[in-house]
């Protein structure tokens, strides 16, 4: 076979605001490989079919010497994130041509690793489509799931909040708390998520967009847990509003990922009310929930008990475009870049 093109998608530009496609990312064509002699020296190579597009990746567009949980992306060379990808042909003991694997994936077309870091089989007996296992049954399903498990603590009538609550991990924990019988408020950031939203049983849906989320809460709560996915002022209503001894999970700020963050200015509620608040990344409960999380989740998916919706870009060049809208909220549900099919 002749050369093919290895499609890349290269982190070009360290963004001070948004990231925008043309500058902060590039997609380039400048690469071929031979997929039939292209040596693999012991290794395996992969083509990449989805990639999950997602709001902590803002998070590595930074200067490197600026330390966080995950490293920055290195200006010039291929961003990368979760995927989901099949063996073409392979030289590594226990990875075969065919294979399927879940993990962290370079956002190129065609990858040659050598190992296995960050990377597992998928076995789809259900014959689920492969992006599933980037969403519900992937990173975002995953953060949900370890998440509630590990920090919620819920009892039958208690009250949550949830912002973003249209979104992959927002639209789980929305479900896992209807069926441990809580009251459920959602926000989100449109009237077509807010009827998402109460379709997966949401007690109270609203668009944070139209409606004050203070006054909301004000009128429905108050809270025992806050799943935040959001800061700035939408954590400030949620503190104004908590119960004594509401748990607090915080998951993400996107409120402030563009702007250089958004200050929160009633933190003393936390010890007025006695406020528990948990900061968690999903990498570090995989040890604790993973297996019970393939096990619970995956036939649950499989029968349509658990809803899930994704917004599909068609093609790699798009991914630039999938993150800025997943940064600024027009993405209508869980954003994932269709690269190859299988």
């Amino acid at each position: 076979m002749a050369p093919v093109v290895n499609g890349r998608v290269l982190f070009n530009s360290i963004p001070t605001g948004y990231p925008i496609p043309g500058e902060t990312t590039i997609y380039d064509t400048s690469e071929t490989i031979d997929l039939d002699i292209v040596p693999l020296n012991g290794g395996f190579l992969l083509k990449t079919l989805e990639l999950s597009v997602d709001p902590y990746m803002r998070g590595r567009m930074r200067d490197p010497k600026i330390e966080s949980y995950l490293p920055a992306f290195p200006v010039g060379e291929p961003m990368e994130g979760h995927g989901v990808g099949v063996v073409l042909r392979s030289e590594f003991p226990g990875i075969k041509a065919g294979d399927h694997l879940y993990g962290t994936f370079k956002h190129e077309q065609y990858t040659i690793r050598s190992d296995m870091e960050q990377l597992q089989i998928i076995e789809n007996a259900d014959g689920l489509p492969w992006s599933t296992f980037i969403g519900v049954l992937g990173m975002p399903g995953k953060t949900a799931y370890f998440g509630w498990k590990e920090y919620a603590h819920p009892k039958k009538g208690e009250v949550l909040f949830v912002s973003t609550g249209a979104g992959s991990v927002g639209s789980l924990v929305i479900q896992l708390a209807k069926a441990d019988g809580l009251k459920v408020i959602a926000s989100a950031g449109s009237e077509e998520k807010v009827q998402f939203m109460k379709g997966l049983g949401a007690d109270v849906a609203f668009n944070y967009k139209t409606t004050d989320v203070a006054e909301v809460l004000e009128r429905e709560g108050p809270i025992d847990i806050y799943w935040d996915h959001v800061g700035g002022e939408t954590l400030e209503a949620a503190l104004d509003n908590a119960r004594n001894h509401a748990r607090f999970i915080e998951c993400g700020m996107i409120a402030g990922y563009n702007n250089g963050g958004l200050p929160v200015r009633n933190l003393m509620k936390l010890i007025a009310k006695s406020v528990i608040m948990s900061g968690f990344m999903v990498f570090r409960l995989e040890h604790k929930y993973n297996d019970e999380f393939y096990k619970k989740l995956t036939p649950k998916v499989a029968r349509g008990d658990i809803s899930h919706r994704e917004h599909i870009y068609n093609g790699l060049e798009k991914l630039g475009e999938a993150l800025l809208d997943v940064q600024k909220g027009k993405n209508t549900a869980k954003a994932v870049v269709h690269v190859a099919n299988d």
